[in-house]
């Protein structure tokens, strides 16, 4: 179980449904050496030029992971633009995944 620290000084693990453990999440399973929780804003574009350039490859690859690391099931017809957008909308929807089934953290 990967522990990171940010700048806050703040210890999570990949499995806390937080924006620091979503951070680290992208950061470890699409391999984006170099960079840290903290070089991810809550409200940066994840995907496109503009943000941090994630592409269709790498939303698949975060949902298995997503589904692995917080025991959620992320059905084809909630995968939609606007819900991977940012890690502030990411987080929002696996929380409320994990209200639905009864688990909320």
């Amino acid at each position: 179980m990967t522990e990171i620290q940010s700048s806050t000084e703040q210890s999570v693990t990949r499995q806390d449904v937080t924006r620091l453990g979503i951070k680290q999440v992208i950061i470890d399973s699409l391999g984006l050496e170099g960079m840290s929780a903290d070089d991810i804003g809550d409200d940066e574009s994840l995907f496109g030029e503009e943000g941090l350039g994630l592409d269709s490859i790498d939303a698949l690859e975060l949902i298995v992971v997503f589904e692995k690391d917080y025991g959620v099931t992320i059905d084809s017809e909630d995968i939609d633009p606007e819900t991977f957008a940012t890690v502030a909308r990411l987080e929002e929807f696996i929380l409320s995944l994990k209200s639905a089934s009864g688990e909320a953290s």
